[in-house]
């Protein structure tokens, strides 16, 4: 049954817990709570751009509304009677996630879901449903096709950025398992990344309804941090500025400083067009017109965006995104991070100066 989209939130709840579980359905108090929990969420902000974007067009289109809208979700749960894993049709505005997404017996029994790449994977258990929107919309086997048979430094018209998309924290969890990053050839990546059985999971450490991260387990096994951004269980100097005294996440953040400023080299001494990010903004690569290093907001406009690219400088510029859309990622698995971060340097270093010699690959 499709829950209409102008149902009151709270009708909506009633009806879904009535079903998927009568005792909570009976405490209203636990019902409010719960509510309220996910309207406060960044899943649960339903003027944001997320749920908001479409409403201009009057519907949310196929290929975003498993994700963006409560009825494309359930369309592609197959939870309304139709085929699963595919949404059959654009899907109505202003109906954001909710309830009626998860408490299905159909998002109970996922198990199994595809990524990008083609593969699926399998035994996800209760992190399935949170991996059908937080794996990207591109993997680096696109990079990889729209970068063939075009010589490595050679700007081409036929290229364009490639969005990973946004909160990729699933694809950076699994890895080389689903090629989320795109993979240098010869060599090799961290597979997902396993945590203690407690942690392990999606909602093991992020609370269902707020998002929120339950950091006391962590800082009860790593002892001696207040931050878990503190955390680190490798103490090589990655980003070889000399210091491990941080948390890996300082070392992730260092790497991708580093390879930002190669980037910027390279668009300016290559591609000759100077290059710049400009985050929050499609499609986020822009040419720095007046090359002082900033991206200014008449500067990140789309007819500006960057189109001077190489396969070598859209890689490393994809490799780049990947870790700027997965904050978390130093959690989620730092050792594949790293290894983009690393290997996108070396790449670029071919042709511009990049003191690899202090940098270490996990």
């Amino acid at each position: 049954m499709r829950l209409s989209a102008t149902l009151p939130l709270i009708s909506a709840v009633a009806v879904i817990l009535s079903i998927a579980s009568p005792v909570m359905a009976q405490d209203r108090s636990e019902l409010s709570r719960l509510t309220e929990e996910w309207l406060a969420s960044p899943h649960g902000d339903y003027k944001s751009l997320s749920f908001t974007y479409w409403n201009k067009d009057g519907e949310v289109p196929v290929a975003c509304a498993a994700c963006h809208s409560q009825p494309g979700f359930i369309d592609w749960l197959g939870a309304d009677g139709s085929a699963p894993g595919v949404v059959d049709h654009a899907a109505a505005i202003n109906a954001p996630i909710g309830c009626a997404s998860c408490h299905t017996s159909a998002a109970h029994a996922l198990d199994s879901v595809p990524f990008p790449s083609g593969v699926t994977v399998d035994g996800l258990g209760p992190s399935a449903v949170c991996t059908v929107c937080h794996q990207g919309r591109q993997s680096g086997d696109n990079v990889m096709a729209a970068t063939k048979g075009i010589a490595d430094d050679t700007v081409s018209p036929d290229l364009a950025f490639l969005n990973v998309h946004y909160g990729v924290a699933a694809a950076v969890m699994h890895g080389a398992e689903v090629r989320g990053g795109f993979h240098y050839p010869g060599k090799t990546y961290a597979g997902r990344f396993t945590h203690v059985p407690s942690a392990n999971t999606c909602v093991a450490c992020h609370n269902a309804h707020t998002t929120e991260v339950a950091t006391d387990g962590c800082v009860s096994c790593h002892r001696g941090v207040e931050d878990i951004r503190d955390i680190r269980t490798r103490h090589q100097d990655f980003d070889g500025d000399g210091d491990n005294a941080g948390g890996i996440h300082a070392e992730i953040i260092g790497l991708h400083g580093q390879l930002y400023a190669a980037i910027q080299a390279y668009g300016a001494g290559v591609g000759n067009a100077p290059i710049g990010y400009a985050y929050g903004t499609f499609p986020y690569f822009f040419n720095d017109t007046n090359a002082d290093g900033q991206i200014s907001p008449d500067e990140a406009i789309f007819p500006n965006r960057y189109q001077s690219w190489t396969p070598r400088l859209l890689k490393a510029a994809y490799n780049y995104q990947v870790v700027q859309k997965d904050p978390g990622g130093y959690v989620h698995n730092p050792s594949y991070m790293l290894q983009l971060l690393y290997d996108s340097l070396e790449s670029l270093s071919e042709r511009v100066d990049v003191k690899m010699t202090a940098l270490r690959r996990p």
